[in-house]
């Protein structure tokens, strides 16, 4: 998590919007269920990524319009590789950004 970020996402309120949201979908990653898998969710996404503009907007941060639970596969291909700080090398070795 991005420091400006950190006490937003240990806060109560978080953690009960976190959780409220991912038993409202049944613990399911949503991208897999759209295509016909099911697949236990982890992460719940922002769609609108946070930023340090935004952080404090409960509309944008503690929305369920704008989360969505994901697999720990689907938040890896939501995020492009380019937002990546490493990337690996031929060898798969990890080089950093």
């Amino acid at each position: 998590m991005r420091p400006f970020a950190e006490r937003f996402y240990k806060s109560k309120a978080w953690e009960k919007c976190r959780a409220g949201y991912a038993a409202s979908v049944r613990g399911l990653c949503e991208r897999c269920m759209a295509a016909g898998v099911y697949r236990a969710g982890v992460i719940v996404h922002h769609k609108i990524p946070l930023s340090p503009e935004n952080i404090n907007d409960p509309h944008i941060t503690l929305d369920w319009g704008n989360l969505q639970l994901l697999c720990r596969d689907c938040h890896a291909a939501v995020h492009d590789a380019k937002q990546r700080r490493y990337n690996l090398d031929d060898m798969g070795r990890v080089i950093f950004r």
